[in-house]
């Protein structure tokens, strides 16, 4: 969301609250890329809350990373007149994001909502994260109107994909609305759609006050920013707040709704979706989830709040200049003020120095938080590899938590367990066999299969999360053609065969290079990772072996040769016995060299083994 702004565009107070019945509350859920940043543009545009001189491209994309990527990272809620045959009605739209790494903010925003719009692009037809996002929708009982978008395109196939998509929500295929984003064509009939079909909000307006909180940002100069969705009674400017999970006490400093930049009003009432500001600095004190009411009639039952956000990746974060560490433990403060589902640590690596453990939603989440400390406090970062959460039991029956490979426990290992995720995939029909064998290589169960439609065809799988969080997707695409699609959500943890496999220099282990792995892939990854080290490490005065062990068994290994000096070079003749004094002084003084040398291993090297720079992780987009 967008910092509150001062000055003239704040000027404007909006009258008391609109009645209930004249609301309609909604999201736009999709895959990502399937046009809902467009749709809302028009939605905006076509009910004039933003002037035509203001109007841009994506306007609800407020930070500089989704406009460049054209990927929705946040969500953002607006809300919009819309007159039908003379009555004047309220619309409050939320805009989600598509990518599976955020589908927590999409299951925010369905908590806020009454109805959802389910666009389809009609030229790619339903996706994986459709389908998530669909049941989603279900889940908290929404209304759902299916809508076919981008029909203005060439490759467009909305009479098939009305189909299928009747097919799955069941209905008729001549529900399913047909928009386009980019010409606006069918905008002005969906409007009239949501107020016909979405119900109005319902609650008691006498009762106490009861507001849910779906989202907060922090102002530099405000403080936080409370977005909230009012279930029951009132709240007025100036009254004192209680948030009921904490017990806090706030002043309300001022009150509104967001239009589609905020605009102070006289109060909230059923069923409305607005911000409140009470000049509180911490974020944790407006925690997501959490009921507002008012301190001196407080409601006795708080609402039902939202399960937090769970780290599916972990990866390590250091400075590559050791003096940036300060400012890098303040930039992800900072970060965690508007990002709920970052969670990070202190952690120091023999190799790496002092840095943090940070806990991601995917691989894409991954990227764009470090993306956002690089660019917005000029941090330069290495990220280790990514790893999940294990649990290992040891044979006295304790239990060991290893977000890390350097926490994996020596003795004896009763048994590990790694998380487990469902997956769900949606290809056409003629790569099944290509799919199965990818799953199958990343030990993957086939659930079951369900044919879409003749040409499409929905796989489920169980597999290990460790096995799809780094390049399953591009794998995934490749095998494809880029017409597969993924989702996937955990459902537990099982036991594996997994083993810590360290990578040693000279016979010390270096734990930046340690990682968790499958049995049958250690020998892979010990191989694969003494050759990277072997061109990286430059050569030293001594012979240096770099070997990849499982316990104390070696199972790889290579070695760097050393630097030779030509200690002959100043013999021109003369007897030979000289000579042999010359190489013997050599291999004497390179054997002692070898047990008292330390290896020396570059900065460069680390990070050219460890980063993912941005670009190696795909992340599901095209360029709207």
């Amino acid at each position: 969301m967008s910092p509150i702004p001062t000055g003239a565009s704040r000027a404007r107070i909006e009258p008391a609250a609109t009645p209930p019945e004249l609301l309609r509350n909604f999201c736009i859920i999709a895959h990502i890329d399937h046009g809902k940043s467009t749709l809302a543009d028009r939605m905006l545009q076509y009910t004039g809350v933003v002037d035509a001189r203001d109007m841009r491209a994506q306007y609800l994309d407020r930070m500089d990373i989704e406009r460049e990527r054209g990927i929705t990272i946040k969500s953002q809620a607006v809300r919009m007149p819309w007159e039908v045959a003379g009555t004047p009605y309220a619309l409050n739209m939320i805009d989600t994001p598509g990518h599976v790494d955020f589908s927590y903010e999409v299951s925010r925003s369905l908590a806020a909502c009454e109805g959802a719009v389910l666009l389809v692009d009609a030229a790619q037809g339903i996706e994986a994260q459709t389908l998530a996002n669909l049941y989603l929708a279900m889940e908290n009982d929404l209304h759902v109107i299916p809508v076919l978008n981008k029909i203005d395109l060439p490759a467009a196939q909305p009479e098939k994909y009305a189909e299928e998509l009747a097919r799955l929500i069941g209905g008729d295929p001549a529900d399913c609305l047909r928009v386009s984003g980019k010409t606006g064509a069918g905008v002005v009939e969906l409007l009239d759609q949501i107020v016909a079909q979405i119900p109005a909000p319902v609650g008691d307006r006498d009762a106490p006050a009861r507001a849910i909180i779906f989202d907060s940002v922090y102002d530099t100069y405000r403080g936080v920013v409370t977005y909230v969705r009012v279930i029951d009674g009132h709240l007025i400017p100036r009254e004192r707040i209680v948030m009921m999970s904490t017990r806090a006490t706030h002043e309300m400093l001022e009150i509104g709704v967001i239009s589609p930049e905020p605009v102070p009003t006289n109060g909230l009432g059923v069923g409305e979706v607005g911000y409140l500001i009470t000049g509180v600095k911490d974020v944790r004190q407006s925690r997501v989830g959490d009921t507002v009411t008012d301190s001196i009639t407080p409601a006795t039952k708080a609402l039902g709040g939202y399960r937090d956000p769970k780290p599916m990746v972990f990866s390590g974060l250091y400075p590559i200049d050791g003096s940036d560490y300060p400012a890098l433990r303040d930039a992800l403060d900072r970060l965690k003020l508007n990002d709920a589902a970052l969670v990070f640590e202190p952690e120091t690596s023999v190799a790496l120095g002092f840095g943090f453990r940070c806990g991601f939603l995917g691989m894409l989440h991954l990227e764009i938080v470090r993306e956002r400390l690089e660019r917005e406090s000029n941090l330069d970062l290495i990220s280790t590899a990514p790893n999940v959460v294990y649990e290992v039991s040891m044979e006295d029956g304790s239990t060991v938590r290893v977000t890390n490979p350097s926490e994996f426990p020596g003795g004896k290992v009763g048994e590990v367990r790694e998380p487990i995720v469902r997956a769900t995939i949606l290809a056409p029909s003629e790569y099944i066999g290509a799919i199965m064998e990818l799953c199958q290589n990343r030990r993957g169960a086939l659930l079951g299969m369900d044919y879409l439609s003749e040409e499409r065809v929905e796989m489920r799988y169980t597999l290990p999360l460790a096995e799809i969080v780094f390049d399953f997707f591009d794998q995934l695409k490749s095998k494809t053609r880029g017409y597969g699609s993924l989702d996937y959500e955990p459902v537990g943890d099982d036991v594996a065969d997994l083993v810590k496999v360290d990578i040693l220099l000279q016979g010390e282990p270096v734990d930046a290079f340690s990682a968790i792995v499958h049995k049958d892939k250690a020998y892979a990854y010990g191989v694969m990772m003494v050759g990277k080290l072997r061109k990286l490490i430059p050569r030293q005065q001594f012979e240096v072996p770099i070997q990849a062990a499982v316990g104390a068994r070696v199972i790889a290994r290579e070695t760097i040769s050393a630097m030779r000096k030509d200690v002959l070079a100043k013999c021109y003749g003369g007897d030979i016995t000289r000579k042999r004094k010359l190489l013997e002084k050599q291999k004497e003084g390179k054997k002692r060299m070898k047990t008292i040398g330390r290896v020396d291993v570059p900065q460069e090297a680390f990070i050219a083994a460890l980063s993912t720079e941005p670009g190696d992780i795909k992340d599901d987009k095209v360029k709207r």
